[in-house]
């Protein structure tokens, strides 16, 4: 298996400005391993309850992700509701949080997984990160971390070591700035380059994404315009699939590949927020990826400057330095 994610699979319940949905397949591992496995073979390692739906394991094993470490306990799967405002669709508030059977997750390796080149540690205690790593048998040839506030808060220590040990980060702005204790975003992914990662992945919802590179350059690849948005619960977590699954596709870990991932990734995660639940992400056809990448690919292109051509400057007297 190429490609190992380790996170949560809930039922989330969601209130947008688009609809409503009770019960619907969600969590960041089921989001992530379904838009990875389009370019890569992709295991998944999490904890569901008794009452986890057949048809929702069908959806994972239709689009051939390893369920053999999906470990089913006594009780109820994880869940999560939450309501998106309707002005904004980028805020949201937490109606309601259970746990359940995740309270007690605690990720065992098959000896099948443990050889994984690729692993992204999604939105879990930095502690299992940590863990989850000290159990492959060699250091992965890249590992993905994904965090949020509720960790910078409460275990900041631990989360730090973990962010130590991990070649890119996922974040969105203001954890970025929290985490580094820096209002500018620019000195704040910084700071966090010099703790050890390779990459910082600042994520900006409909304002696409920003990587900060360990040799000071900066790349932004725009979201996806789209007419409908209707839920964003997993737009982070396709974004994240689509960049791994690039990635551990083709092997390409220098500036120009991860640069093109996270451009994937965008694709990804534009076609998640199109549907409550997975239904759109996970009903893709190659045509529609295809051709969603190369219209973003139009967003930001333009003609640069032919060598020795200038800029149009004035030319009636103002003055103006050279």
């Amino acid at each position: 298996m190429s490609l190992l994610v380790v996170g949560s699979v809930a039922y989330d319940s969601v209130d947008t400005p688009a609809g409503r949905c009770s019960e619907a397949l969600g969590g960041s591992a089921v989001y992530f391993s379904i838009a990875s496995s389009y370019f890569a073979p992709t295991s998944l390692v999490g904890v569901v309850g008794q009452d986890f739906r057949d048809e929702h394991l069908r959806i994972l094993k239709e689009h051939s992700v390893d369920t053999a470490n999906l470990e089913v306990r006594p009780g109820r799967t994880f869940r999560w509701s939450g309501v998106y405002g309707a002005e904004d669709v980028n805020t949201r508030d937490t109606l309601d949080t259970q746990l359940n059977v995740f309270a007690d997750f605690s990720p065992r390796l098959s000896p099948e997984v443990v050889r994984a080149p690729y692993l992204f540690l999604a939105n879990i205690d930095p502690e299992l990160q940590i863990d989850v790593l000290a159990q492959m048998e060699s250091r992965p040839r890249l590992v993905a971390l994904d965090t949020m506030d509720f960790w910078i808060d409460g275990k900041r220590e631990l989360l730090e070591r973990a962010v130590r040990s991990a070649d890119v980060l996922f974040m969105d702005a203001g954890e970025t700035r929290s985490f580094a204790g820096e209002p500018n975003l620019v000195r704040a992914a910084e700071a966090i380059l010099a703790l050890g990662p390779t990459a910082v992945v600042v994520k900006r919802g409909e304002h696409g994404s920003l990587l900060f590179f360990e040799d000071g350059s900066v790349f932004s690849a725009p979201a996806f315009p789209l007419r409908n948005v209707v839920d964003p619960t997993g737009a982070g977590d396709s974004f994240a699939g689509g960049f791994l699954g690039y990635l551990s596709a083709t092997h390409d870990l220098n500036g120009d590949g991860l640069r093109r991932a996270a451009v994937v990734g965008s694709v990804m995660g534009s076609f998640a927020v199109e549907s409550f639940s997975t239904d759109r992400i996970g009903s893709l056809t190659r045509t529609e990826i295809r051709t969603r990448l190369e219209a973003m690919t139009e967003l930001s292109r333009f003609l640069p400057l032919w060598e020795g051509e200038a800029l149009p400057w004035r030319t009636d007297g103002a003055s103006m330095e050279n």
